[in-house]
């Protein structure tokens, strides 16, 4: 008779926070998908506010460096919630996704974004490649939000369905993932 699996430990989930302009919207759409993902039991859910990271542009090494690539490492995945300015994702994020060299490897990815008439998507198919070059695995399911501003409404059936979905292939490759790179290095 085979042992039933025992339990994994949570998934330390950590929700990038993209946007760090003055009046953003961002808090609106991390509330509303942070409430949703600390109700789902399989994850640790952090908050990791760009705002609050101090990361230089020219990549130089800081203490708040270091810290931010402790942090990253410690996480099993993420979901960055971004907007979109100019048909791109914000210049905070692209520094945040440079800053770290390896803490994303063979780690998944999902996305939230916001934004005018595209809900942000240009900025996610953007953010597909990136993150494929850091070696991440991008989770097909993602959620848009079209002019967030004026038509934002948190019962969106379909977003709060989206969400789900993306969360739970977020845990599939949180778990898969997991248990490879505790098994072996990656080899990136």
């Amino acid at each position: 008779m085979t042992e039933p699996p025992l339990p994994m430990r949570p998934l330390r989930l950590e929700v990038i926070v993209g946007s760090v302009r003055a009046e953003r919207f961002a808090p609106v759409i991390v509330d509303w998908f942070v409430e949703r993902a600390r109700a789902r039991e399989e994850f640790d859910t952090a908050i990791l506010d760009l705002v609050d990271a101090a990361l230089p542009q020219d990549l130089s090494t800081t203490p708040e460096v270091d810290a931010f690539t402790e942090r990253i490492g410690c996480a099993d995945a993420f979901v960055v919630v971004t907007s979109e300015y100019n048909h791109g994702y914000p210049a905070a994020l692209k520094t945040a996704l440079d800053t770290v060299k390896h803490g994303w490897r063979a780690k998944p990815i999902g996305f939230v974004a916001y934004g005018g008439m595209s809900g942000g998507l240009r900025a996610v198919e953007q953010l597909r490649q990136v993150v494929a070059e850091l070696h991440m695995v991008s989770v097909r399911e993602a959620v848009s939000f079209h002019q967030a501003r004026k038509h934002f409404d948190p019962a969106d059936g379909a977003a709060n369905d989206a969400a789900q979905r993306m969360m739970t292939q977020l845990v599939w490759w949180a778990e898969a993932l997991r248990i490879r790179r505790d098994h072996a290095p990656y080899p990136g």
